[in-house]
């Protein structure tokens, strides 16, 4: 028999590991929007994505050990804190005890160690309480429940905390407000690492949307700023819309900024944000306009104007459509002194 032909190939992509965190007594929900958007097979992005899906694993003090979730039911983490501090990206959805102060030694160690080996440390909720134990949050802005807020300053003075965001991205640190603002948060994550249309894809198949432009309680109080990948036309052009919000806005507009033909623009934009330009900036202009209207200050012509609306029965009809509600209503719930 003659010799056989080998063909060896490049070798294949490393896959992105996740670490999530769980213990004794966790509630289930966060840690189960990890699992959703990171773990499961996607068969939907066949042909999208340009390197493999994540490989998760979930984490524990002690593996093998049951865990009593909140509702009556128990888990187990097969994996121990050593493989979460050799994790590409770990993410802490909550802490057994906010209130007490109580952080396990043993993931604050593996915290430190994953840092300093350069992975991506993620918190959702509580869980920015391990960090800013582990001093990762020291110096830097950071976010949680705000019903949690006012306590992560106290414990932590070092930390800036901003209680009115849904996500403050550092790029090596990224922390969430409560529960679902956790998926905006594992959205954003997916579109760092894979694009916009991923993202959206994943969105679709979580029935949310791929990126939030209001919420709840803890609403988005200023326009999200695209991801910066390069200093491209279209990340130049969003930038700068974003800070002339209130000057007219069109396709011709934004593509002489990015310096592109309105064709090729128009191309370049939807292909990178999954949505076209105009509609782009309208959700701009209605997040803009909620700290406005959260404030006692001006009217509701006054606010349709600074955002850049026409006139205020276009800003009522973007709004309407887009918050399920009316500008009034909104301010008369969400305004300061509201009940």
């Amino acid at each position: 028999m003659g010799p056989v032909a080998v063909t060896i190939g490049p070798p294949p992509e490393p896959v992105h590991t996740i670490a999530v965190y769980a213990f004794d007594g966790m509630a289930p929900f966060e840690l189960g929007v990890v699992v959703e958007v990171f773990g499961l097979a996607r068969p939907e992005l066949t042909g999208l994505l340009g390197a493999p899906w994540y490989g998760l694993k979930v984490c524990a003090d002690r593996p093998g050990v049951p865990l009593r979730a909140i509702g009556g039911f128990s888990m187990t983490a097969h994996h121990g804190l050593d493989e979460l501090a050799a994790a590409d990206t770990v993410i802490v959805v909550a802490v057994p005890n906010t209130f007490s102060g109580e952080v396990s030694p043993g993931l604050v160690a593996a915290l430190r160690t994953a840092h300093e080996r350069g992975a991506r440390i993620v918190s959702i909720c509580s869980g920015a309480f391990a960090l800013a134990a582990a001093g990762l949050l020291d110096g830097r802005d950071a976010t949680t429940h705000w019903r949690y807020a006012e306590l992560l300053q106290q414990r932590h003075p070092s930390v800036r905390v901003n209680p009115d965001v849904l996500y403050v991205d550092n790029g090596d640190i990224l922390t969430s407000a409560g529960s679902a603002a956790g998926i905006d948060l594992c959205l954003h994550l997916v579109r760092r690492d894979h694009g916009a249309k991923v993202a959206n894809t994943v969105a679709r198949r979580f029935v949310v949307p791929p990126h939030r432009a209001g919420g709840q309680a803890q609403f988005i109080e200023a326009a999200v700023a695209p991801v910066e990948e390069e200093d491209d036309g279209v990340t130049r052009s969003m930038l700068w819309a974003l800070d002339h919000l209130a000057s007219p806005l069109t396709v011709a507009v934004l593509a002489q900024t990015a310096r592109m033909s309105d064709r090729s623009y128009l191309r370049h934009f939807t292909a990178r944000n999954g949505t076209s330009p105009m509609r782009w900036v309208i959700t701009q202009r209605i997040a803009a306009s909620l700290p406005l209207l959260e404030s006692p200050d001006g009217t509701v012509e006054e606010i349709a104007t600074a955002v850049g609306f026409e006139s205020a029965a276009t800003f009522r009809h973007h709004f309407g459509r887009a918050m399920r509600t009316s500008p009034t209503a909104y301010r008369r719930t969400f305004g300061h002194g509201a009940a």
